[in-house]
């Protein structure tokens, strides 16, 4: 696995949760699976072991970097099947601070040639390991060029049999970059439209490796036909519609020996589905880091939860924006109280520090602390999650484990994991259209539920409770879309084959 994150090594989102998660996963169950990752600079050597000094990796107009490559080993939970994870060290490109972006300056200009060169660079790894693998399984635009790499450079050899798998877990982010950086690849100039990095007169990641993975998966079900769409594509429906017979949707897990409320060291007291005591505690404690008042808690009110980026794509318009006033009326008329944590944009980042500063029921924390994200799925009774799009989504699953009721928007991986509490089986309710209208109102319909039919919300409750996402269910699927990928580029390789012995013919027979 070819990936920019990976836990507890590099984190700014799900996508580094899901990476570990799966390989580790995979691993248990058998599986030769090793993970790829730049070494950044906040990635302490100390804790690595060097494989070796120095390897050169053909990329760039330079011809080649030469990289070091450091390893540690990851639980998996079976101690004789610990996970390999590989580290490509270059500190020019990787020995920084951020991941993406500069703190103060937005997205690194040459991300273009960082995240090539972790690309082209899991095959000397591959070499130097002595260790070819069936699969090349990329996560996300950073890592999308290795399906390019693999088809085009790496396509015979020790690798003529090894197929691409390529992840998309957010069609939002592509790795958009200016088209003189098409240079930095490494590829000839014909690739450019022959592999189709081409994008209004741009390079793209993320349709490049579209275009030449032999099997494609999205992170849940739903979010694989709504990506196939003009609204959700991002330009790259027409291609995703092109490729539909390649992609899979398959639903991310969680997991469980993180995210378990009967063991979780973050909780003063665990709880369970048959025992809630816990739960109260942790409202209580929430209650109590949020400065609400001691009295009003007497009266049990209902205590929503956020945790989030705070962006776009998350609904923060739709909740922040001063004309809608949204999270404000859901205070202030319907009787909630609601406490967020995260970070992200600027304008979203001073408009929760203000809604806290002048709303009594209001309370944000802008950054991330886990314990106190655990302790928030724990205490809230609703979690809410009003995303425009949301590819997979995990909290609505810790939401669901911790009893925290979810109100989302009907898309993606939120319409896959939760059910609609009109349904006999519900264990949410859903905001119809991401609109600031059709937020309070599924807001309203879930606080109804709360003061007038008390045994109803705890059937919904214990139903969600009771539900898994495990990710050894979702591990099996990969598997299958695994075993696809091989048997597409053996049928892909034939069809070449075949073309190649048409044309081989009609040359001798002219």
């Amino acid at each position: 696995m070819i990936s920019s994150e990976s836990v507890p090594f590099a984190k700014s989102g799900g996508l580094a949760d899901a990476v570990s998660a799966l390989a580790a996963t995979l691993r248990r169950q058998g599986h030769d699976v090793r993970v790829l990752l730049p070494r950044y600079g906040h990635i302490n050597t100390s804790i690595l072991q060097k494989r070796t000094e120095s390897i050169p990796v053909p990329c760039g107009e330079s011809g080649e970097h030469w990289v070091g490559m450091y390893q540690a080993l990851l639980d998996t939970g079976v101690p004789e099947r610990p996970l390999p994870v590989y580290f490509v060290d270059h500190e020019g490109l990787f020995g920084r601070s951020g991941i993406y972006t500069d703190p103060n300056n937005g997205d690194y200009p040459d991300n273009c040639a960082r995240f090539a060169l972790l690309s082209r660079s899991a095959f000397q790894l591959c070499r130097l390991l002595d260790w070819i693998p069936d699969i090349m399984h990329a996560h996300d635009w950073p890592a999308a060029t290795n399906a390019v790499y693999l088809r085009h450079l790496e396509n015979t050899g020790a690798f003529a049999n090894t197929a691409s798998v390529l992840t998309i877990h957010n069609l939002g982010y592509q790795g958009v970059f200016p088209r003189h950086d098409y240079l930095q690849l490494g590829l000839t100039p014909e690739l450019y439209e022959d592999a189709e990095f081409e994008f209004f007169g741009q390079v793209n990641f993320l349709k490049a490796g579209i275009y030449n993975a032999d099997m494609l998966v999205a992170v849940s079900k739903r979010y694989a036909e709504e990506i196939q769409q003009p609204e959700f594509g991002f330009e790259l429906d027409g291609l995703l519609r092109q490729r539909s017979d390649r992609l899979h949707g398959i639903l991310n897990g969680i997991d469980e020996r993180l995210w378990d409320p009967e063991a979780d060291p973050y909780l003063s007291q665990p709880f369970s589905v048959d025992n809630l005591s816990g739960k109260q505690v942790a409202k209580r404690e929430v209650w109590d880091w949020a400065g609400f008042p001691e009295t009003e808690l007497k009266a049990n009110p209902p205590l929503i939860g956020l945790v989030t980026r705070l962006v776009h794509q998350k609904g923060m318009a739709e909740l922040f924006h001063p004309e809608h006033q949204t999270l404000e009326r859901i205070v202030n008329e319907l009787g909630a109280y609601c406490v967020l944590i995260g970070n992200g944009e600027p304008y979203f980042e001073q408009a929760a520090r203000e809604l806290s500063e002048r709303n009594p029921r209001f309370f944000a924390q802008v950054g991330f602390e886990d314990r106190w994200a655990h302790r928030i799925e724990a205490g809230s009774d609703f979690f809410l999650m009003a995303s425009r799009y949301e590819p997979c989504g995990l909290n609505q699953m810790y939401s669901l484990r911790y009893g925290s009721i979810p109100i989302v928007t009907r898309t993606g991986g939120l319409a896959d994991s939760v059910r609609d509490a009109k349904q006999h089986d519900g264990t949410g309710f859903f905001i119809e259209h991401p609109e600031p209208t059709e937020i309070l109102n599924a807001v309203e319909r879930a606080l109804r539920c709360y003061r007038d039919e008390p045994e109803r919300l705890s059937a919904i409750r214990e139903r969600g409770m009771r539900q898994r996402f495990h990710w050894e269910d979702s591990a099996k699927e990969y598997v299958r879309a695994y075993r696809s990928a091989i048997a597409r580029k053996r049928a892909d390789q034939e069809v070449v084959l075949d073309e190649l012995t048409v044309g081989t013919d009609e040359q001798e027979a002219g």
